[in-house]
């Protein structure tokens, strides 16, 4: 069986590059080591998270908010099982979403462990050991990443005490008490979904901050919600121990300056201390494809590897671990191997933490701008401000857009408040064709709307808001 395209993974990257592949013209297979299509993202990742993020939010709005909108109801009760039941219907809409594009586009799918067995040939070996060999003119490598675990610290994930993001999407009764190893986006979301429905969650984290590399302002805003929300934080703690212990679990972790150690106990444990990409078992080694110093498969500016005919995007090269630089990255190396200009801006790459309030983001930061010695002016408009926001008692967070002092070009964008993650892609598309707060300030914008806070703060950033 001979392709122009084989792709190996079919997660938001490798489904991407095939039916656009397919849409140019191309003949394209797909291999997938699951039973179902969408990779990580899809089946245990970004689907099912915010399927339980939004039936967690709406749990406890009924149980806090309704009666200050003279929605008089009795106490919310969970039905834990019904809950899941949800999320298990969304993940399967979207899976054999997936599937139904494959046929259209007249993508052949192979269900098998792919490996890559030298320039143009990938093998595929099925779940009864048998073997097909497919012969191809391309392969795109999109086999996606795999939890990290802690550095220096052995940890038994059984995904029943112990649980990676996978597991915690998984409990069947909400924990009395929560540990999340990790404050970044995955253990923030699924911490949040779990305190939502009951349980009390302590985030332990090794940085000083949540969020990582997210803006310092936004970082240090969200902790403080979080908290209110009462989710508990051990900040600049370094974990040196994570073990089973009775029925549930204890982690241990020292202050990352010094001091004595700590031990906190509880019915699980979260670890969400980032992921690494996945290259196991792909004879990626024997093909003499090369993987960079942090393990990811090294390739130049238009996703090749060393070796002619082979590709790779998504988390298992350089860039952010997100789904939809990945899709981006698929439709990019599609174009280039049909003949086209494939591309991809980094520097307006939004993301997106899916709590409540949700954070958002493009661009760079005011610790980035900074480092780089960039002159930059800053408009920051509330959302208490904003007339929508008070009428849906949302008024949580703030709008901040990083300009450039001598261009006004917009440079960076954040946003923390309620429905971030769609208010930022106006923000992107200004940075997508460069342009400034100004311009973002004199477009009309309909009221009473959220996003209104977000032309307050341009205007804020060339000159002075309206309503502040």
């Amino acid at each position: 069986m001979s392709y122009d395209v084989v792709v190996i993974g079919t997660g938001p990257g490798g489904y991407v590059a095939a039916i656009k592949a397919a849409q140019l013209g191309l003949k394209v297979a797909v291999v997938e080591k699951r039973s179902t299509f969408g990779g990580t993202c899809l089946n245990v990742g970004c689907i099912p998270s915010k399927a339980l993020l939004h039936a967690s939010e709406v749990f406890a709005e009924a149980g806090h908010s309704f009666d200050a909108l003279g929605v008089e109801v009795s106490a919310p009760k969970l039905n834990l099982e019904k809950m899941q039941g949800h999320k298990v219907a969304t993940v399967k809409a979207n899976t054999t979403g997936v599937e139904f594009l494959f046929k259209k586009n007249k993508i052949e799918a192979f269900t098998g462990f792919g490996k890559v067995v030298a320039a143009g040939k990938v093998s595929v070996t099925a779940e009864d050991g048998s073997v097909k060999e497919l012969e191809t003119k391309n392969i795109i490598i999109a086999t996606g990443s795999d939890v990290a675990g802690i550095p220096g610290v052995q940890v038994d994930i059984d995904e029943k005490i112990i649980v990676s993001s996978t597991g915690a999407l998984e409990f069947t009764k909400v924990p009395e008490n929560l540990i999340v190893v990790g404050g970044g986006v995955i253990g923030l979301e699924l911490g949040s979904v779990w305190s939502r429905l009951g349980s009390k969650v302590t985030v332990v984290e090794y940085l000083d901050k949540v969020l990582g590399q997210m803006d310092g302002d936004v970082s240090k805003q969200f902790q403080r919600m979080l908290a209110k929300q009462g989710m508990d934080f051990k900040l600049s703690a370094k974990v040196t121990g994570v073990e089973k212990s009775g029925n549930g679990a204890k982690v241990t972790f020292e202050p990352v300056k010094g001091g004595d150690a700590v031990t906190l106990e509880a019915d699980a444990v979260l670890i969400s201390t980032g992921r690494r990409p996945y290259t196991d078992g792909l004879g990626l080694a024997e093909a003499g494809v090369s993987l960079d110093e942090r393990g990811r498969v090294a390739i130049n500016d238009h996703w090749q590897t060393n070796v002619a005919g082979i590709y790779a995007i998504g988390d298992v090269v350089k860039g952010p671990m997100l789904a939809h630089k990945a899709e981006d990255e698929g439709v990019a190396v599609a174009e280039i191997i049909a003949g086209q200009k494939g591309h991809v801006n980094f520097d307006v790459i939004p993301s997106v933490v899916y709590t409540q309030p949700e954070v958002a983001s493009v661009g760079k930061t005011e610790e980035e701008l900074k480092a780089a010695g960039i002159e930059y002016k800053v408009g920051k408009f509330p959302f208490t401000a904003n007339g929508r926001a008070r009428a849906m008692q949302h008024t949580d967070g703030f709008v901040k857009i990083l300009a450039d002092k001598a261009t006004d070009k917009v440079l960076g964008a954040h946003i923390l408040g309620y429905n971030a993650g769609e208010m930022i892609h106006e923000l992107t598309v200004l940075m997508e064709f460069g342009g400034s707060s100004e311009d973002l300030a004199r477009t009309c914008h309909a009221h009473p709307t959220m996003s209104e806070a977000v032309r307050e703060s341009a205007m804020a950033t060339y000159d002075k808001p309206i309503h502040m």
